[in-house]
């Protein structure tokens, strides 16, 4: 029981970390990263094209804001999502392993990534793997 709680308390936050960094991109788009950044550091010269490019930015926003709230409603439905916590956690993992297409290999692996990477490429499976261990209810086996 204790590890069900357990379970749904990090299903829950992971969820609501998701949902932010989200709305983050979703609603900042490009030119201030949102919430993350204070600071100009781009310089449009292509007006048409950056704002088809930001708008490409907050939609992949809107797509991790939905990412998140599934795992969300997954720490109240944990057994009915199981499968697609599981899909949503592999997808993160591989789109963890694109960041090391990055040029420059030293902001991959700088302070202000390598949290996020080593979420990716390690948390996200293992709470895969996690989230594969609990057993299923008699109710729902089939």
């Amino acid at each position: 029981m204790t590890r069900s709680i357990l379970l749904k308390s990090v299903l829950a936050l992971v969820g609501l970390a998701i949902m932010i960094l989200g709305l983050n991109i979703g609603l900042g788009g490009i030119p201030t990263l949102g919430w993350q950044t204070s600071e100009t550091f781009i310089a449009v010269t292509n007006e048409t094209v950056f704002h088809v490019q930001d708008s490409h930015i907050r939609f992949i926003g809107g797509v991790w804001f939905g990412v998140g709230a599934i795992f969300l409603l997954g720490a109240g439905l944990t057994h009915r999502l199981r499968g697609t916590m599981v899909t949503l956690s592999v997808a993160i993992a591989i789109a963890g392993l694109f960041r090391l297409s990055g040029l420059d290999g030293g902001v991959v692996f700088s302070a202000a990534i390598l949290p996020s990477l080593a979420l990716e490429l390690i948390g996200f499976p293992l709470l895969a793997f996690w989230l594969l261990q609990t057993p299923r209810p008699a109710a729902l086996s089939h």
